[in-house]
């Protein structure tokens, strides 16, 4: 999942002396996110507005109350585009993260395409946009939805891994090996400490007939993460070739 906290660290901060009291408000949400709530609530008492319903979120996320984060966020981005400022695009994104990780990927799919739709995201933060939507949209079953927000991700995100990784797992499931062999080298490339990335490299690996492949990116898999659900599925994929010569 996309970090929230990267995503606001992202977002351009308010103007002075405004920028202060937000900069605050998120390192308190992020470092003590029970003192941050306070103090966000505190200030959205005070006319802090969407930033302050913002920071909210970010201390919401923090104690990974899914729920409640993305409200806050949702908040944040409707009172942002009631004062037409351009930052209701991140916030929508930081919504949709959230539902996502709150398991509501209907809700999720209509936060992003809200935060599609203003058409003021660019670079990374567009293409995290088009990776949190393309999850939306897998979990709904749209398959092909899927295909072409990742399309866009791969473009915008082409240093994110994750995005690398998504879109060879979904070319995997929809018969496109090829596809799936180049995008999983390049998440590979990026990320070849991570189990997930090994794991889905020796699931493409065996689909295309090199099981000797297979068999070192699972025990690689296994061998970063050992007792996570990743490293598991690495052992118990291994368990095939038992007893092969």
């Amino acid at each position: 999942m996309i970090s929230l906290l990267v995503l606001a660290q992202a977002a351009a901060g308010p103007p002075a002396p405004v920028q202060k009291r937000w900069e605050d408000c998120v390192e308190l949400a992020i470092g003590d996110p029970v003192r941050g709530i306070a103090e966000a609530q505190r200030w959205n008492l005070a006319g802090g507005g969407f930033l302050a319903r913002q920071c909210l979120g970010m201390a919401y996320a923090a104690q990974r109350r899914w729920t409640s984060a993305a409200g806050a966020f949702e908040a944040a981005a409707r009172e942002a585009e009631v004062a037409k400022d351009t930052r209701a695009s991140k916030y929508w994104s930081q919504a949709g993260n959230a539902w996502i990780a709150a398991a509501e990927p209907v809700k999720a799919r209509a936060a992003l395409d809200a935060a599609l739709a203003a058409a003021t995201l660019a670079g990374l933060e567009l293409g995290e946009a088009h990776l949190d939507r393309a999850r939306a949209l897998v979990a709904t079953g749209d398959l092909a939805g899927a295909r072409r927000d990742l399309d866009k991700a791969v473009v915008e995100a082409p240093a994110d891994p994750m995005v690398w990784l998504l879109s060879a797992t979904l070319a995997r499931k929809m018969g496109d090996l090829a596809l799936a062999q180049r995008h999983i080298a390049e998440a590979v490339k990026r990320a070849a400490d991570d189990a997930s990335v090994q794991l889905e490299a020796g699931n493409i690996a065996l689909l295309s007939g090199d099981q000797a492949a297979a068999r070192v990116a699972w025990q690689r898999a296994a061998q970063i993460a050992p007792g996570t659900p990743q490293g598991a599925s690495a052992l118990a994929a291994l368990r095939q070739f038992d007893g092969a010569q």
